[in-house]
């Protein structure tokens, strides 16, 4: 190791280490996913890393780079990281361990928390927004930092969308992600499950780029409202379009196609999220 040894650090020489298990194959989602199941997920970077630790969830273990480790010191001295393993290798051995080239890493595992189920969820949130079908971890992270932002209060995902526990999605979200409940519809309760919204009082407005939408500025905001979200190209599916309360557009230059789903989704929230009363029109 570059660096003096530090109380409570230990380094791995071997690539093969099996304490050092939970951060093989980073790149691969299908081995992730098998791997992690609904037992842990990775953080990735220092904010994130602490997001984990504010939010709650139980520490398995960290590995860093040696050039990390005298940053990430102070929070080596947080209660919650009592007991935790701190790893620190040096970059070829972490080339190994990982499966590419991670320059001066910085990760975390940590164990995931049980889901709410989608009824659950609605009966403590005024405010959802619910993603159908993205498959892109950057767009998932993207929208938990802005619901964040926004006081959004949870998340429902569709059967088919990406885990939001991801570690790309995590990191993008700067770890906002982690203290949001988040609730998966199970594959028979789609798109059913936004009937179950409807049963706990809330409006869902199915966002859309259709001329024949109603404008987002012209809607009143309802004491709760779900924000229904598709992948970006294919949209929200037929069937969760008629599923909702309304279909509400953004309106925006003609000249532009459409607006990115994650900043459609911040542009959205922060509507919802205005004062009563204040009404953006003449």
């Amino acid at each position: 190791m570059t660096t003096a040894p530090v109380d409570g650090v230990t380094e791995i020489v071997d690539p093969a280490d099996p304490r050092v298990d939970d951060y093989r194959e980073l790149n691969s989602i299908a081995v992730r996913a098998e791997m992690e199941g609904d037992e842990f997920f990775m953080g990735e970077g220092y904010v994130p890393i602490d997001r984990m630790l504010d939010s709650g969830h139980r520490m398995r273990s960290v590995l860093l780079h040696p050039k990390r480790l005298k940053r990430f010191l102070p929070t080596m001295e947080r209660p919650e990281m009592a007991g935790v393993p701190v790893y620190v290798a040096e970059q070829e051995v972490i080339a190994e361990i990982v499966g590419f080239n991670m320059y001066r890493c910085c990760l975390a595992s940590a164990y995931r928390a049980p889901m709410p189920t989608v009824r659950e969820l609605a009966e403590s949130c005024r405010r959802i927004v619910v993603l159908e079908a993205l498959n892109d971890d950057q767009n998932v992270g993207a929208i938990a930092r802005a619901a964040r932002a926004f006081e959004i209060d949870g998340i429902v995902i569709s059967p088919t969308c990406n885990d939001p526990y991801q570690r790309r999605t995590v990191r993008v979200s700067m770890g906002e992600i982690l203290h949001m409940p988040v609730a998966r519809a199970a594959p028979e309760d789609w798109p059913a499950a936004i009937e179950t919204l409807h049963e706990s009082g809330f409006e869902t407005w199915a966002m859309t780029p259709a001329d024949d939408a109603v404008d987002l500025w012209d809607l009143e905001v309802p004491d709760k409202v779900a924000i229904v979200l598709g992948a970006e190209g294919h949209g929200l599916e037929a069937a969760t379009m008629r599923a909702t309360t309304h279909r509400v557009r953004i309106p925006i230059s003609p000249v532009v196609d459409s607006l990115n789903v994650g900043h459609a989704a911040a542009v959205t929230f922060a509507a919802v999220g205005r004062p009563r009363g204040v009404r953006t029109t003449a």
